[in-house]
C-alpha cells in the first residue's frame, strides 16, 4: 500500500468531500455547461467550494477533473484546453488544501462504451494516461476513478493511472437492475471488487446513483470481496423534480445517520456524491469522531 493511503488509513475512516457539480449549480453553472471548465473561467467558485469541504473537515478533496479527460471534454469543444483545464484544477485544489487535506485527482468516464465500438482499449488507455500524466504533474497525491458503469472501461483507467506511480482508488455505480445492485453494463458488487483487486487498484469502492441506504449491503459486499479498502460516497438520495428545481431531499442528519452501519459493513473512506454539501461531510464528521473515540 502506497504511504499516502497508510498515513490517512492509520486514523480511519478516512472522511472524504462531498459534490461538486451540484454545489457548482447552486453557483450558476448551467445545465449542460461543463464544470471542469469552471477551472479556467471562474476559478474563485471551484476554490470556494473545495475549500468549504476542507473546512468542514475533509481528509481528502477531489479535483475538478471529472470530465476532463480529452474525449469527454471534446463533446464540449474542449479537448484542445485538456491540458490546461487539469493544471488550473490542481492548483485550485492544493489552494483549497492549503496542506489540510490530501489532494486526488477525479478522473471520470470517457462517455464511450467501450461493447458498442465507440472507442477502443487502446484509445481509452491513451486518453487516461494523458490526463493522469498531466495531473500527476502538477501534484496531485492520488486518483479517484468515480462514477464507471463499466467494469472494462473502468481497469484500462487503473492501468493506464497506475504507471504514475500513486494510489489509485477506483469507483463503481451501482445503480441498475432489479435489485439496483448491479452496474449499468450488468456487474454485481463481487465482480467488479475481485477483478479490480486483480487490475491493481489500491482501494475499491462505488459512488452515486442511490441514496447512502442503497450503498450499505454493497459496501458489505464489496468488502467481503477484497482486500483492498473501501471507499464510499452515496448520493443525498435520488434527485426529484420539484417546481422545475432538481432536488435532494436528504437531509444531512438523515445521511449521518447511515454512517454507523456504512461504517460497520466495512467502509474505510466515506464521503458524499451528488446532492450533498459541506453541511453533510460536518455531520458525518460528528459521527465519525464519536466513532474513533470507541
Amino acid at each position: 500500500m502506497s504511504a499516502v493511503l497508510q498515513k490517512l488509513l492509520a486514523h480511519a475512516p478516512v472522511l472524504l468531500d462531498g459534490a461538486l457539480g451540484t454545489q457548482l449549480l447552486k453557483r450558476g453553472l448551467r445545465a449542460g455547461e461543463c464544470p471542469d471548465a469552471w477551472n479556467l473561467s471562474r476559478p474563485a467558485e471551484v476554490e470556494a467550494v473545495a475549500r468549504s469541504y476542507v473546512e468542514a473537515g475533509s481528509e481528502i478533496i477531489l479535483t475538478n477533473t471529472f470530465r476532463a479527460n480529452r474525449m469527454a471534454l471534446e463533446g464540449y469543444g474542449l479537448a484542445g484546453k485538456t491540458e490546461e483545464i487539469n493544471l488550473a484544477a490542481v492548483e485550485i485544489a492544493r489552494r483549497a488544501a492549503a496542506g489540510h487535506a490530501a489532494v486526488f485527482a477525479s478522473v471520470g468516464p470517457s462517455g464511450k462504451m467501450l461493447a458498442a465500438g465507440e472507442v477502443t482499449e487502446t484509445d481509452l488507455q491513451r486518453t487516461f494516461a494523458e490526463q493522469a500524466q498531466i495531473l500527476a504533474t502538477a501534484g496531485v497525491e492520488g486518483f479517484a476513478i468515480e462514477t464507471m458503469a463499466d467494469l472494462a472501461e473502468a481497469k484500462v483507467a487503473v492501468a493506464a493511472l497506475r504507471e504514475t506511480g500513486l494510489p489509485v482508488v477506483a469507483s463503481l455505480v451501482f445503480d441498475s437492475g432489479k435489485d439496483k445492485d448491479r452496474t449499468m453494463t450488468g456487474v454485481t458488487p463481487e465482480k467488479a471488487a475481485q477483478e479490480l483487486t486483480a487490475a491493481g487498484a489500491d482501494a475499491i469502492g462505488a459512488n452515486c446513483g442511490r441514496g447512502i441506504a442503497g450503498y450499505i449491503p454493497i459496501c458489505q459486499r464489496l468488502r467481503t470481496s477484497t482486500d483492498r479498502p473501501i471507499w464510499i460516497k452515496p448520493n443525498a438520495g435520488l434527485p426529484q423534480m420539484v417546481d422545475g428545481q432538481v432536488v435532494y431531499k436528504t437531509t444531512p442528519p438523515e445521511f449521518a445517520g447511515f454512517i454507523s452501519a456504512l461504517l460497520q459493513a466495512g467502509a474505510s473512506f466515506i464521503g458524499g456524491c451528488c446532492g450533498t454539501g459541506p453541511d453533510f461531510i460536518r455531520a458525518v464528521e460528528d459521527t465519525l469522531r464519536r466513532w474513533r473515540r470507541h
